[in-house]
């Protein structure tokens, strides 16, 4: 038996890191997962990867700030497995080590088209489904770069900051419903979209300094991720509602210091 028996789940962004992780935990823990993304190849790989576990995922393609595709992802979930519990707004984007001051108008909008505009059509379709069954369970991926400064890009660091007050203002919007809605901060852990991070540390033989600014002394990984999305999308997180969560080995706990002895 496990934690998400009977929940089916939507999971974007899942063709690799967070997402996959995310994926092969919930069906771990029971639940069957609609598995989207944006190339085919990666999401269906995620689903043979789940189904050779002995779960249960379909895959879907398209782009998870467009509004009817988040439709379509909510409505095949509901004919498919017969209903939708939880839905895990995950994919994201971000412009990378581009100083502001060079950064485009049209790299901004396609950093809060994704990552914002995302969230919010996952809320709103989502939402009016769960509203209406009593309950359910609203995941963002947000990030300790959305509670200050230095934390990545300028636009990226901006819209997890809007993510994290999404989650507040939707949990309040949908008060009294039984629908939880929580953002989920990861700190430093290597994805496809870090991955040129890491492979430029590891090109410097830097790589072990990585991490090295918060309390456990190392990055993070993606299953470190989807066990807390998999703890919140289930009934055992029944008392979370509105909250922002760091997963980042302690960095969002003080200010980054140098030691002296």
């Amino acid at each position: 038996m496990g934690y998400l028996d009977g929940k089916r789940a939507i999971i974007t962004g899942a063709g690799s890191g967070l997402g996959r992780a995310g994926a092969l935990r919930f069906a771990k823990e029971g639940a069957q997962v609609v598995v989207v993304g944006r190339t085919a190849a990666k999401i269906d790989e995620t689903v043979d990867m789940v189904r050779a576990g002995g779960g249960t995922a379909i895959a879907m393609t398209g782009d998870a700030a467009v509004e009817a595709t988040v439709e379509a992802m909510v409505a095949r979930c509901i004919s498919e497995f017969g209903g939708l519990e939880v839905f895990f707004a995950n994919a994201g984007t971000w412009i990378g080590s581009v100083p502001l001051i060079d950064q485009t108008v049209e790299q901004w909008q396609e950093v809060l088209r994704v990552n914002v505009i995302g969230s919010f059509l996952a809320a709103k379709h989502a939402g009016r489904h769960m509203r209406t069954k009593g309950g359910g369970s609203i995941l963002f991926t947000s990030s300790v770069a959305g509670l200050r400064g230095n934390g990545g890009d300028a636009a990226y660091s901006v819209s997890k900051a809007a993510i994290n007050h999404l989650a507040q203002v939707t949990a309040n919007e949908l008060a009294g419903t039984g629908v939880r809605v929580n953002a989920i901060l990861p700190g430093l852990v290597e994805t496809e979209g870090t991955k040129v991070l890491f492979d430029a540390a590891r090109a410097r033989g830097a790589e072990s300094k990585l991490g090295q600014v918060n309390p456990l002394k190392r990055t993070g990984r993606p299953e470190e991720i989807a066990a807390v999305a998999a703890f919140l999308a289930s009934d055992e997180a029944s008392y979370i509602n509105g909250q922002f969560i760091a997963v980042d080995g302690g960095v969002s706990s003080s200010h980054p210091f140098g030691r002296f002895s």
